[in-house]
């Protein structure tokens, strides 16, 4: 009988490439160490409390943006679905006084545009970066007709508690987007709909070869996306600051792949996981925290910040290069 041997890794690169697999960890405490000990105000329950509050809607949306850049794919208009979904919202309590019919209308609105985002995407195989962008316009004009071109304010007082009502001193809007990241943590890590998800970003033609409908799979992240993106709107543009009004910004979607990137997901998809952009999110929202509280100043921090992405995404080209070689 042959005895095959099976050999492990010296000791010393299992070690480098654990510290490599969670650098970004790492890295986030470090900084987090680094603040707290030469930045006064850091190190408070209220502004770390803050902190987690600022961020619940990249969370939101981030969480899920993950899934679909895992699969290969990219949606800007999620920043014209964040503008537009509290108008429909708001539109939607005002007609019918349901606060909870806001939040769905809004999730609804999303989801829509998800759907359409699919069908440009997956059934007319147009670059979802190119597509996207081409839908950005037209939500965001879908939102200027809505609203007709003014700031629209729920009727109901209580339209606020949605995003500010405090739970064992935590905002509502933190709560939800913790719910949000356990569901999706475990939809992509324990399920074989993730297992699917990695397979279409790593390779969809072998993905389709092996039994996975790859479209379908690409179709489902925009839908979650999209709706990830009507309910985080609702929350912030309606709830925080109690009205919501139509723009073009796409910031907010920016700031999303930003954290998505930073925290360590390809962006030739196949490989992520949603606590790197859980990481990514803290990272960046300490980052900008200790800036603010330094008083350094906004274009410095822009400068500072488009290095942090740039290194991520070398990073991410020179691993994928090594793999490859």
């Amino acid at each position: 009988m042959t005895t095959i041997e099976v050999q492990t890794p010296p000791r010393g690169a299992q070690v480098r490439r654990y510290l490599a697999r969670y650098a970004i960890v790492w890295v986030t405490l470090a900084l987090f160490i680094f603040l707290a000990a030469t930045t006064q105000g850091f190190l408070t329950t209220q502004n770390l409390t803050n902190i987690l509050a600022q961020q619940a809607t990249v969370l939101i949306v981030a969480v899920p943006f993950t899934l679909l850049m895992i699969a290969g794919s990219f949606d800007i208009s999620l920043s014209a679905v964040y503008v537009a979904a509290p108008i429909v919202g708001i539109q939607l309590q005002i007609a019918t006084g349901s606060i909870w019919l806001a939040v769905f209308g809004g999730i609804a609105f999303g989801i829509v545009c998800g759907v359409v985002n699919a069908i440009v995407v997956v059934r007319f195989n147009i670059n979802s970066f190119i597509a996207t962008l081409a839908t950005s316009f037209i939500i965001f004009g879908v939102g200027y007709l809505v609203s007709g071109q003014s700031i629209v304010v729920p009727t109901d007082p209580d339209f606020r508690g949605l995003a500010m009502t405090r739970i064992f001193g935590i905002t509502s809007a933190t709560w939800f987007a913790l719910i949000v990241v356990a569901i999706f943590w475990v939809l992509l890590a324990r399920t074989r709909y993730g297992r699917y998800v990695y397979a279409t970003g790593a390779s969809p033609e072998a993905a389709r070869l092996s039994g996975v409908r790859a479209g379908w799979i690409v179709a489902s992240t925009f839908l979650l996306a999209g709706g990830a993106a009507g309910f985080a709107g609702v929350l912030l543009n309606a709830s925080r600051s109690v009205s919501a009004q139509a723009s073009d910004d796409f910031t907010f979607v920016f700031g999303v792949i930003a954290a998505v990137v930073v925290g360590g997901t390809s962006i030739a998809g196949g490989s992520g996981a949603v606590w790197r952009t859980v990481v990514g999110v803290v990272f960046i929202a300490l980052l900008n925290n200790g800036f603010n509280l330094n008083q350094v100043d906004p274009i410095i921090q822009r400068i500072i910040l488009g290095c942090v992405i740039l290194l991520a995404v070398g990073i991410d080209a020179v691993t994928r290069r090594g793999k490859a070689g």
